[in-house]
């Protein structure tokens, strides 16, 4: 158990930057993404830049200082004011001396770990509990041959996409939540019905995509109100 947290310290982080690294390598290569969804580099000036492209420094550089400072600011925010989070960041068994013959009624994994947490829990069969879990995350890496709609942008998807997502949303908000309560019948058949509406999401995800109504994209990047 202690290898497998150590392991969790020291590979969260290179984990991080290796999406950083690979994250810079396809902004390189494709450029980055608009609202619209729309490709700018169909449509260039004379000096064959994109009409509708921007250089990364200033924009990109200013938006990114932006986020971090926001982030941080959220950051020190939690550390200085509020460091347990009502129990989502330093449970209450932090604070408990440890006692070896003693254990917890409920252990309460990570707040970002607890949508996963609760399909492990909701399997009775443990193989398979991790199978499925591990299966939540991987499906994830599928999800541009998944997509077959013809628009990128949520505002030009249609009824069957918007509705969709939405009911993804609440099945992951719900197993968000049940992940950090205590186990019961009830709530193990509430977690069982997520597990399945979050796979049958991302598995009927072909055709809802391709059959949906979309609406006509613009050929250049539009301001929206």
């Amino acid at each position: 158990l202690n290898r497998f947290f150590a392991l969790h310290v020291v590979a969260m982080p290179l984990a991080i930057l290796l999406l950083v690294v690979l994250h810079l390598a396809a902004l390189h290569e494709v450029g980055s993404n608009n609202p619209d969804g729309v490709d700018i580099k169909k449509l260039k000036d004379a000096s064959g830049k994109p009409l509708d492209g921007i250089p990364f420094h200033p924009y990109y550089t200013v938006k990114d200082l932006f986020g971090a400072g926001a982030l941080l600011t959220l950051f020190a925010a939690v550390i200085f004011f509020e460091p347990t989070f009502g129990g989502l960041f330093l449970e209450h068994d932090n604070f408990v001396e440890a006692n070896p013959l003693v254990t917890p009624e409920h252990i309460k994994p990570v707040w970002y770990f607890t949508p996963f947490y609760a399909m492990l829990r909701a399997i009775p069969d443990k193989l398979f509990g991790v199978i499925i879990m591990g299966a939540a995350v991987m499906i994830l890496f599928a999800l541009p041959w998944l997509d077959r709609s013809k628009v990128r942008s949520i505002r030009y998807r249609g009824p069957l996409t918007k509705a969709a997502v939405a009911v993804f949303v609440v099945a992951f908000v719900g197993l968000a939540w049940l992940g950090s309560q205590p186990g019961s019948i009830l709530q193990t058949m509430m977690a069982q019905i997520f597990t399945v509406i979050y796979f049958l999401f991302f598995l009927a995800m072909p055709w809802f995509t391709a059959a949906d109504k979309v609406k006509p994209v613009p050929e250049r990047v539009t301001m929206h109100d």
